[in-house]
């Protein structure tokens, strides 16, 4: 494969790199996708280590994505084929042995999502819960017409609109640090009003969707294979260096056994640490330099076989106040091979990724018991799934740093959740972005003709 010829080299087989390789080769593109792993799926990959299937991190899929079911659809994956539906999330109490329960699929279970607003009186009450009105109301109406959201943080956004403390702490805590890893006070109010926007006019398919089997099995594979048939070629378990620049332009990529891969354009679908080192001989290079100026995040899972379920129902569960910031029972879902399969996502990530497996595990038993979830007897095998700094930042100040698709070099073109869409560190972000590099570089060739 190193001396064919290709149209366009896609590095990365992640989410990104896979719709982008779709799109071309949809069009009739002749297309290289080289991807560091043995597998498919990037960040949203399933794989087995030493034994344990293992995921790349807890993912849920949300109801109101168009771009990724779209793609699946193109690929003959019906969506509710490969998903099993989580109507509500509980939201647990540490030392209360309470919990918060909010239904969050106002449409398919209206009931569970209006006694979430008015229930839970004993937990919140209603002066906690009015205090949240102004600041969403406030918040979605500055996401809708300024980026001025940019400039705070969450806490720092919630605090201008008076909420109370308690409701951070249940309310807030959870819906950033529970899904991005990100502590409110870091995390940037305008990333957490555009996670949930499209919800609003989309609230008919608000729901959250859990995966029914390994995410590279029943979601990335079926679209890889899609490519092939359409003439797509890959080559995995390949690291690619750097790109190989002449006379200011990018003619292909070189891998780090020294092989060279040549085509008018590639497109960098890698993650955003990668980019940056795969992009090095072009660090001076000035369109580049918001790029290399956005920050990352790092993100850790600890995921535990058991001998017996952890929760009574395999669904997205909370715990604020800890460092499980969130988690799920996956043994009737995505593992059902499987008597118990506990997967916790870890706040303070970047301090995880230098402890060793056994001692998170100590800490996650410890602190799951503050939440009434005892895992004492029960867990049979387990592994740390960490990436240190591999993700891009989701902190005040990141969005402006975000770089379009299409860049001002020649043959060059960027992919990946980083780059500019109104999505942001989601899998719908990374297909918007993939579809988009391929439009543009389907751009490029019509306009050489």
């Amino acid at each position: 494969m190193e001396n064919e010829k290709y149209d366009v080299i896609v590095v990365g087989a992640g989410l990104a790199g896979l719709s982008c390789a779709y799109y071309l080769t949809a069009k009739g593109k002749k297309v290289l996708i080289i991807e560091a792993h043995d597998y498919v799926g990037g960040r949203t990959s399933s794989f087995v280590d030493h034994s344990m299937q293992v995921e790349s991190g807890l993912h849920r899929y949300i109801g109101y994505y168009s771009a990724l079911p779209l793609l699946l659809k193109k690929c003959g994956v019906k969506i509710g084929d490969i998903e099993t539906w989580e109507e509500k999330v509980d939201i647990l109490i540490k030392n209360k042995n309470k919990k918060l329960v909010l239904g969050l699929a106002p449409l398919f279970a209206p009931i569970k999502t209006a006694r979430g607003i008015l229930g839970n009186n004993d937990i919140l009450t209603v002066k906690d819960k009015l205090s949240l009105v102004p600041f969403f109301i406030s918040g979605f109406c500055s996401y809708a017409f300024s980026d001025k959201l940019d400039k705070y943080s969450v806490t720092e956004y919630a605090n201008r609109h008076h909420v109370t403390d308690k409701s951070k702490r249940l309310v807030l805590e959870p819906l950033s640090s529970g899904i991005f890893f990100l502590p409110p006070e870091n995390y940037s109010a305008y990333a957490f009003f555009g996670l949930f926007a499209p919800a609003i006019p989309k609230f008919y398919k608000m729901r959250i969707g859990a995966f029914l089997g390994g995410m590279t099995e029943v979601m990335c594979d079926p679209i890889a294979e899609k490519i092939r048939a359409q003439g797509g070629n890959f080559i995995l378990g390949t690291t690619v260096e750097r790109v190989i620049v002449k006379n200011g332009a990018v003619i292909g990529v070189k891998s780090a056994d020294g092989k060279t891969f040549l085509a008018p354009h590639t497109v960098l679908a890698a993650t955003l640490p990668s980019a940056k080192k795969i992009l090095s001989p072009l660090k001076d290079n000035n369109g580049l330099k918001n790029l290399f100026a956005l920050d990352t995040m790092s993100a850790c899972t600890l995921q535990l076989e058991l001998n017996k379920p952890a929760l009574k129902k395999d669904i997205t569960t909370f715990g604020p106040g800890t460092d499980m910031v969130s988690f799920a029972e996956q043994s009737r879902s995505t593992f059902r091979n499987l008597k118990g399969r506990l997967s916790v996502i870890l706040g303070n990530p970047k301090e995880y990724t230098e402890k060793s497996p056994e001692t998170i595990l100590n800490i996650v038993k410890k602190q799951m018991k503050f939440l009434g979830v005892d895992l004492s007897d029960s867990v049979t095998d387990y592994r740390k799934v960490a990436e240190r700094d591999g993700f891009y930042s989701l902190s005040k100040g990141s969005q402006r740093l975000r770089p379009a698709q299409k860049t001002d070099i020649k043959g060059l073109t960027l992919a990946g959740d980083y780059t500019l869409t109104s999505s942001f560190a989601t899998m719908e972000g990374a297909v918007i972005s993939g579809k988009r590099a391929a439009k543009a570089c389907l751009k490029a060739f019509s306009n050489s003709k």
